[in-house]
C-alpha cells in the first residue's frame, strides 16, 4: 500500500529553492541514438520519470515544482499569458508576441512496451509569431514529429520541428496562409493534418512536413478538437470523429461516427491520460462521451453533476475524472458513469471567479491546480480521492502542466 503524505505548505517563490542536484551520466552527442529512444545530447537518462508541476502566473512568472523532492525553481519570464498547452514537456504559452515555448526539461519516451525518463537543462526557446488565440496541437513524443500552431487572427497555419525544440531550436518545418479564422494543424507522424473550410463543409487536408499536400482530403464538418493515443490521433468533427495514423511513408485516416441512436451536442475537446487509448469530451450539458479509439466505438454516459472538464483515465478499473461547476472532483466508472468517489469543494472560487482550474491525470495520481485558491492538490483518485498533497503558491497558478510524464 502507498504511505499517506501528510499535507504540505510550500511556496513557489521565484528562486526559493533549486532543483534536485541528483547526478545522473549525461549523454555525449556522439553516443546519442539517432531516434527510438527520445535521448539528446547533455541530457541526463534517469531510472524513473521526474515528475513535476510547471506553473505560469498572471504576470508570465514561471515555476517548477518537482514532485519528488518538493523543491521549487524559477524558470523565468514570458510576456502575460492569455492560454497554454502543454505535450507532458514544453509549455505553449499564448501571448500578445505569439506562442511562447518553455522546455521544462523533463519528458518521458514512450517505446510502447517500456519506457525511458530524461532531464536536461530547463530553458526558454522563444517566440513563434502569428495573431490570434492560437490552437495548438501535439503529439506524445518530445523529441521527432511536428507540433502544429494555428492562429486564427492571421490565418497562419504552421507546423513546427519537434526535434529541433529539443535542441533548443525553434524551426518552422512549414507556413501556410489561409483566411483568417479557426483552424487546427494536427501533426500525425511525418505528416500534417490542416483544416480547410468553415462550418459544415469543413475538411481536413494531408501534408507532407515540408508543406505538400498528399492527395487526402476528408470531410470533418465544425472540426474542433484533437488529442493523440497509442492508436493513433483524434480530430473532433459535428459527425463523429477521424482517426490518423501514419506509417512510414502512407498517411490513412478513418471516420467513426457518432451512434445514429443517441442525440447529444458533440464533443469539442477530448482528455485522457496520456496516451491512453480511450478520451473522454463532454456532451454539452447532456453528459460524457467516450471514445474507444482501439474499439472505435462511442459510449454516452451520464454526469453527476454539471461539469466543466472530463478526463479518462483508462486504467484497470474505467476510472474517469471529472471536474464539477462547483469545484468538486468526481471519480466515475467509466462501464456507467456512476460516482465512485469525490472531493470536496476544492476549486469552488476559482470556479466562481471564471477562472479555469486544471485537472491533471497520470498512472498514479491527478492534479488539481486552484488558481484564486493559490494552491495545488495532489488526488489519489483510487484511493476515494483522497487529497494526498497540497502544495500552497505563492501567486496564481493561472496555468498548470504536468511535466516529466
Amino acid at each position: 500500500m502507498r504511505q499517506h503524505i501528510t499535507t504540505t505548505a510550500l511556496a513557489l517563490v521565484v528562486g526559493l529553492t533549486a532543483c534536485s542536484t541528483e547526478q545522473a551520466p549525461t549523454i555525449p552527442a556522439d553516443e546519442v541514438p539517432a531516434e527510438g529512444h527520445g535521448a539528446i545530447a547533455d541530457a541526463a537518462e534517469l531510472a524513473e520519470p521526474r515528475l513535476g508541476l510547471t506553473t505560469i502566473d498572471p504576470t508570465g512568472s514561471i515555476s517548477h515544482l518537482d514532485l519528488l523532492d518538493e523543491s521549487v525553481s524559477d524558470l523565468g519570464t514570458i510576456g502575460a499569458p492569455e492560454a497554454m498547452s502543454t505535450d507532458g514537456r514544453y509549455l505553449f504559452a499564448g501571448t500578445d508576441a505569439g506562442i511562447e515555448i518553455v522546455d521544462s526539461g523533463v519528458w518521458t519516451w514512450d517505446h510502447v512496451d517500456h519506457f525511458h525518463y530524461y532531464r536536461a537543462e530547463p530553458r526558454l526557446l522563444g517566440t513563434v509569431e502569428g495573431a490570434g488565440d492560437a490552437t495548438v496541437a501535439t503529439s506524445n513524443q518530445s523529441t521527432s514529429g511536428g507540433t502544429g500552431l494555428y492562429f486564427p487572427d492571421s490565418g497562419d497555419a504552421v507546423l513546427l520541428d519537434t526535434a529541433a525544440l529539443s535542441k533548443g531550436e525553434i524551426s518552422e518545418s512549414f507556413r501556410l496562409q489561409n483566411p483568417p479564422g479557426d483552424g487546427m494543424v494536427v501533426p500525425v507522424g511525418s505528416f500534417a493534418l490542416v483544416t480547410d473550410g468553415v462550418g459544415p463543409s469543413r475538411t481536413v487536408v494531408g501534408h507532407t512536413s515540408d508543406g505538400k499536400r498528399t492527395g487526402l482530403v476528408e470531410s470533418c464538418p465544425d472540426a474542433a478538437g484533437t488529442i493523440t493515443t497509442r492508436v493513433g490521433t483524434v480530430i473532433g468533427c459535428f459527425d463523429g470523429a477521424l482517426l490518423a495514423s501514419a506509417t512510414g511513408d502512407e498517411l490513412t485516416v478513418e471516420k467513426i461516427p457518432y451512434p445514429t441512436d443517441v442525440s447529444a451536442p458533440p464533443a469539442t475537446s477530448f482528455d485522457n491520460r496520456e496516451g491512453r487509448p480511450t478520451v473522454a469530451g463532454l456532451a454539452g450539458d447532456q453528459g460524457i462521451w467516450l471514445l474507444d479509439t482501439r474499439q472505435r466505438s462511442w459510449t454516452l454516459l451520464p454526469a453527476p453533476t454539471r461539469l466543466t472538464h472530463v478526463s479518462a483515465v483508462d486504467d484497470s478499473d474505467d476510472h474517469l475524472l471529472g471536474l464539477s461547476a462547483d469545484g468538486r472532483v468526481f471519480v466515475l466508472d467509466g462501464a456507467d458513469g456512476s460516482v465512485v468517489a469525490e472531493t470536496g469543494a476544492l476549486v469552488a472560487a476559482s470556479q466562481a471567479a471564471g477562472e479555469t482550474p486544471t485537472l491533471i491525470a497520470d498512472q498514479q495520481r491527478a492534479y488539481l491546480s486552484a488558481p484564486t485558491e493559490r494552491k495545488l492538490y495532489e488526488i489519489d483518485y483510487a484511493d476515494d480521492a483522497r487529497v494526498s498533497r497540497t502544495f500552497e503558491t505563492a501567486s496564481e497558478p493561472a496555468f498548470t502542466a504536468e511535466t516529466g510524464r
